[in-house]
């Protein structure tokens, strides 16, 4: 069981998480165009639906789809599209493809921030009726907050993702439940020469993104209003810039605060000098197999909060799965998704790919509580989830926020909350859908 390989795939929420602009050029479009086969099927024989997705190296993702095709009696086969490894690259394409309305489009998947702009420029389809009440049943509700524009549900949530606070008990016989005990805990570990490091995501792309939604979140805020018409950024938007520049500036920083992400993070926790890591569950069964003896002291907790007594709000990543508007088989593609995202391919996706489900009663099956022995956790964790701001201009707003808060160190917190805010108008004012 390869959790910690489909796991790094998956890391959107938080991951989630790279969207710096990248350039898609003509011969990558041109290949994959020749890579992918029509809609319409020539002749006798099944409908071809492409499926248009991240690259999954577990095989989790092409057993589901030869699995699905086999179910389908005949009706349709589905073909498998990897797109790029990096989620701007992913979205580059999709978007560019959409906006051709290219009918080889027939199932989408997309990344939990990108449901809101391709919904609102038409090229996704809302669910209805039966199809509806099968891809809401036994659903997280946050993650099916993510699917939704509108008051529609535009995509179906296929897998998920959310941070939780690893540490070492051996240093550190309770978790910390704040921020502010998290770093006073460290400091103290540092005065005694112990490993004492707070390992998070600050270089300028997606992660500091999701550190800075989280902490907004579970200071009781938004980056956005109600509407998503305009900033919402007060008192837990300060609070959450304070937390990032007071660790930034403490002993409990990493040196290389400024230029790390996930994986130089869990890096750091299995070298032994960090006591505390914010990260996704693929740092567990990868503990477990690059530091045996690190791993028995190596636990979780829920991500602390910043205000003392309430629980903190982490931001939820994941993959949600859309029809396109331009498929020819809107209700073929629509049926696929239902079988891709079933019971039995999100275990097999959760176990093998290390993708974790969005069906709520897989979190209480003995099997994967056995692979992931942290699911409780994780299931707390994803129904008080926080969803990054619903807008079509949140490609724009991600990069406003990560160019302003990265390096950590370079954070005054008045002035840095003036340049989000502006940053944020002006974005939203471009409304977004972003080439």
């Amino acid at each position: 069981m390869d959790i910690a390989r489909g796991a790094r795939i998956s890391r959107r929420g938080g991951r989630n998480l790279r969207r710096r602009a990248a350039a898609v050029t003509a011969p990558v479009l041109l290949a994959a165009g020749l890579a992918a086969c029509s809609s319409a099927s020539a002749g006798t024989g099944p409908v071809t639906l492409n499926y248009w997705s991240f690259p999954d190296n577990s095989g989790a993702v092409q057993q589901a789809v030869d699995e699905c095709t086999a179910q389908s009696g005949g009706r349709y086969k589905i073909i498998y599209n990897k797109l790029p490894t990096d989620a701007d690259g992913q979205r580059q394409q999709l978007v560019r493809r959409l906006a051709a309305k290219d009918s080889s489009m027939d199932i989408l998947g997309l990344d939990v921030t990108w449901e809101a702009e391709t919904a609102q420029a038409g090229w996704i389809v809302p669910w209805t009726g039966a199809d509806l009440a099968a891809a809401v049943k036994d659903t997280l509700p946050t993650m099916l907050y993510t699917a939704t524009w509108q008051g529609k549900l535009y995509a179906v949530p296929y897998n998920t993702n959310t941070q939780l606070l690893w540490y070492r008990s051996d240093l550190v016989p309770s978790p910390p439940k704040t921020w502010d005990e998290m770093i006073s805990d460290a400091e103290a570990l540092a005065r005694q020469g112990k490993p004492h490091l707070i390992e998070i995501q600050g270089a300028q792309y997606e992660g500091i993104t999701v550190w800075f939604n989280t902490l907004v979140a579970s200071a009781g805020g938004s980056i956005l209003n109600a509407s998503s018409t305009a900033p919402s950024l007060g008192p837990p938007a300060l609070k959450a810039l304070q937390v990032m520049s007071q660790l930034a500036h403490s002993s409990a920083a990493d040196p290389s605060l400024g230029v790390q992400q996930e994986d130089q993070n869990r890096l750091a926790m299995e070298s032994g000098t960090a006591a505390f890591e914010l990260n996704y569950g693929f740092v567990y069964p990868s503990m477990q197999t690059d530091n045996p003896k690190l791993f028995k002291v190596f636990k979780w907790a829920r991500y602390p909060g910043v205000i003392p007594g309430f629980p903190s709000r982490v931001t939820i990543g994941g993959i949600d799965l859309a029809v396109s508007a331009f498929s020819p088989h809107p209700d073929l593609a629509k049926q696929a998704i239902l079988c891709l995202r079933d019971r039995p391919h999100q275990f097999l996706a959760a176990v093998k790919g290390g993708l974790p489900p969005t069906l709520m009663s897989l979190y209480d099956d003995p099997a994967f509580i056995k692979a992931v022995p942290y699911a409780a956790a994780l299931k707390t964790a994803l129904l008080s989830a926080s969803v990054r701001p619903k807008t079509p201009a949140y490609q724009n707003i991600s990069i406003v926020i990560s160019h302003a808060v990265s390096p950590p160190a370079g954070i005054d917190p008045p002035a840095t909350l003036n340049q989000i805010k502006g940053g944020i108008e002006n974005a939203l004012a471009d409304k977004g859908l972003v080439p």
